[in-house]
């Protein structure tokens, strides 16, 4: 067998002779060859075999049949076998053989081009079924979400408005707090998604401030607790001798505070919570422990998609939108995510932030 090397110019190309199908197979897989020029009667190989072979170990290598055998039908059957032409060595010119060198490896380009135009398409058309769906899941997501806060927005609002004069001070309170709870709850959701939204389209930029870290986590997790109802117990253990941080103040919000929320969600009412704050090396360390359903080994790839949730999660509600914004935020921070989890006994996530400027990435 001959093979064009594509190592020089077409003008200059340089033929490479292969007595056996083994040896042709070998040089094709160390070196970069235009064509192929194969003879079906090898030692160890003959007949339409041969092509096939060939075409195991290097399939986008166009082949010319050089060949003794003028046999129509056997030309026809190795064309339908992907061969580009079909030659009889003594009835060969130069010019014939230049011209369907250049033939084939025309077809061949162009060939090459229409698969590259078709992964292109398929790709294209993956990516624009995979958004339909996410706004599908999008759309479906936030008429849940919303709807039961408005509804109840909506009762508490008409009760205040025409019963005013009839409630107790305590009960306008008691109200009040809920509206206010209440619209917090939907301007969080559309915070992150708009977050969603700004990191994947990479407008997200990072706001570095000094950060009193005790404090920032401590005014979180009391926010958390009253949110809450303090139905869990929140232990913080700040094992850090960094107070003042350089931090996106924001960032490590969105981060604790879904990690912190799901360890809430997702545990029996009673139980208790763990952050734990450390420094290790030029990183900072958190790591948010609880005793709730955990998380089934069969779900664990899918954590950081967006608005996907486990499925052992019951009636226990959610957007699903926690993880995946958790993610982002460590990916931003070019930080380390990891989850230990065990279901039934619960679930323990360490992220890593590097600490200064320079560990930053930018969009």
């Amino acid at each position: 067998m001959n093979a064009c090397s594509s190592e020089q110019r077409p003008s200059d190309w340089k033929l490479v002779h292969a007595k056996r199908l083994s040896e042709a197979i070998n040089y094709c897989c160390t070196k970069s060859f235009h064509l192929a020029l194969l003879d079906l009667r090898l030692p160890d190989s003959e007949g339409l075999a041969t092509i096939s072979r060939l075409h195991q170990v290097i399939p986008d290598i166009p082949i010319i049949i050089l060949t003794v055998s003028d046999d129509e039908e056997l030309a026809l059957e190795a064309m339908a076998q992907g061969a580009q032409d079909y030659l009889v060595k003594d009835q060969v010119t130069i010019q014939l053989l230049r011209r369907s060198i250049r033939y084939a490896m025309e077809r061949s380009q162009i060939l090459q081009q229409l698969k590259n135009r078709e992964r292109e398409a398929l790709d294209a058309l993956d990516k624009e079924r995979e958004l339909n769906q996410l706004k599908s899941y999008f759309v479906s997501m936030v008429s849940h979400e919303f709807r039961n806060p408005l509804s109840v927005l909506r009762v508490l609002s008409e009760v205040l408005l025409h019963y005013d004069s009839n409630l107790t001070v305590e009960k306008k309170e008691t109200y009040s707090q809920q509206i206010s709870t209440t619209v917090n709850h939907m301007c969080q959701l559309l915070d992150e998604v708009i977050l969603l939204g700004k990191v994947d389209t990479g407008n997200f930029e990072i706001e570095l401030s000094q950060l009193h870290l005790q404090e920032f986590c401590e005014e979180l997790i009391a926010s958390l607790e009253y949110s809450d109802k303090n139905q869990h117990s929140i232990i913080l253990d700040f094992q850090s001798n960094l107070h003042l941080i350089e931090l996106d103040a924001a960032l490590l919000r969105h981060i604790l505070s879904n990690l912190i929320s799901n360890a809430l969600k997702y545990s029996p009412s009673g139980s208790e919570v763990r952050v734990e704050v450390s420094c290790l090396n030029d990183k900072v360390k958190f790591c948010v422990s609880d005793r709730g359903i955990g998380i089934p080994e069969t779900d664990r790839h899918r954590l950081f998609e967006t608005f996907s949730r486990c499925n052992n999660v019951g009636k226990i509600q959610g957007t699903g939108l926690g993880l995946a914004i958790v993610k982002r935020c460590v990916d931003l921070y070019t930080g380390e995510i990891s989850i230990e989890s065990q279901v039934g006994i619960g679930t323990n996530v360490t992220v890593l932030l590097p600490i200064g400027n320079s560990a930053f990435r930018e969009n």
